[in-house]
């Protein structure tokens, strides 16, 4: 059944009824599609994003503004997500989690959301916590210890023994 026979039925057959249910249905429809289109414009055009050099900004919010910043030395891991509404749009979102920071329940303490080009801003800010700590991505735990920093440490203790027996 169409909505126009919905709305016949509802006008007990009287065509002028009908008319104005009909006007009074595309009415509705038109305001509410021009205020979603006016809340979106505003949500949009209060959004943005600030890539410091120690921190993430953002700034979002229509009636309460709202400023979160994520200092890089507290985030541990990104996630880069991909709805299938932002694939049609072309778009991406970066979640950003931190040492335990979060009060949401995603666990994730920001989201930079409808980003055009989301990979380059996902390598900018992981070049970014690189540059804070240049030793965590290159040094591994399963690297061997070679027999002069056995000897280097055995030097240190010899030191600090005698250190220790001097200040007795």
């Amino acid at each position: 059944m169409s909505i126009v026979h919905l709305i016949i039925i509802m006008a007990d057959g009287v065509i002028e009824a009908a008319y104005i249910m009909w006007l009074i249905g595309s009415l509705c429809l038109l305001i509410m599609w021009i205020l979603s289109s006016f809340i979106s414009y505003l949500w949009i055009k209060n959004l943005e994003y600030i890539v410091h050099t120690d921190r993430v900004t953002i700034h979002k919010g229509i009636l309460t503004k709202t400023q979160k910043n994520i200092p890089f030395r507290a985030i541990t891991d990104f996630a880069l997500e991909k709805t299938l509404y932002d694939r049609f749009l072309n778009i991406g979102s970066i979640k950003i989690q931190t040492a335990g920071q979060s009060h949401e329940p995603s666990g994730y303490e920001g989201k930079l959301a409808g980003l055009m080009e989301y990979e380059k801003w996902h390598s900018v800010l992981r070049e970014k916590i690189k540059a804070l700590y240049p030793v965590s991505e290159s040094v591994t735990t399963a690297e061997p210890v070679s027999i002069s920093d056995t000897k280097i440490l055995e030097q240190i203790l010899d030191e600090l023994k005698e250190i220790k027996k001097n200040t007795q």
